[in-house]
């Protein structure tokens, strides 16, 4: 190799060498920038109104004859049931289960020989249906039931009504975007804050939606609740 050819590739090599190196620092600078981030969380809350309700209307009859307890269970039901119709509730939403009857002379333990009743029958008449509305306007009627001679029982669990929220999957896109925003705005300011620009998204998690009572005395408010969490990097 003469020397002219021997220049030449040195003169290369330097260049390949410097150009690799330029790009190395590049790619360093650019895996740096990337490395540096933000964690910021989303919030989203809304209220809706329950859109379906199983309503267990249950009560106890006592008695020492158990045809007449029978008797008397399924009078009652029937009385249960059009209080139900005449309150507006569709008859296809009413369904009568059968009675949970207690024989207490032959509970596996004793001491209920001085019993005044032997027998009690627990009877449920539930209610399953979309028309919250009217369920929760017939609840404010029961007395009527009391006045007729059904012993209402209301401290069972049993007997507890439950109100649904079913629509989730409606709400989800919009509250997704209402938390990613949120997210973003809290982001914006932290980059402000620390003199950076805010980049692209690194990874995100959607987050778990909850479904809660608003509270106590109002079972038929729900509050649905979401999340996210975002991590958004940081650029100079």
């Amino acid at each position: 190799m003469n020397k002219g050819a021997a220049a030449i590739l040195a003169i290369g090599l330097v260049a390949g060498l410097s150009a690799l190196g330029s790009l190395t620092g590049s790619a360093l600078l650019e895996a740096k920038q990337w490395e540096r981030s933000v964690v910021v969380k989303g919030l989203s809350e809304q209220e809706y109104l329950a859109d379906q309700v199983i309503w267990p209307v249950q009560f106890i009859e006592a008695g020492n004859d158990l045809t007449a307890l029978y008797a008397s269970t399924a009078r009652n039901s029937e009385l249960v049931k059009q209080f139900l119709l005449q309150q507006g509730i569709d008859e296809a939403s009413i369904t009568i289960g059968l009675p949970e009857v207690t024989d207490k002379l032959a509970q596996r333990y004793g001491g209920n020989e001085d019993v005044t009743f032997r027998y009690s029958a627990t009877q449920t008449v539930t209610v399953y249906t979309q028309n919250v509305p009217t369920v929760r306007l017939a609840m404010q009627h029961m007395s009527e039931l009391l006045a007729k001679g059904v012993a209402l029982s209301t401290e069972s669990y049993q007997a507890r009504t439950e109100f649904m929220f079913t629509r989730l999957n409606e709400v989800k896109p919009a509250m997704i975007e209402e938390a990613t925003v949120n997210a973003r705005e809290v982001a914006e300011k932290f980059a402000n804050d620390s003199n950076s620009t805010l980049g692209k998204i690194k990874r995100a998690n959607q987050g778990q939606f909850s479904i809660s009572e608003r509270d106590s005395q109002h079972p038929h408010i729900k509050i649905v609740r979401v999340v996210s969490t975002i991590e958004y990097t940081l650029v100079d």
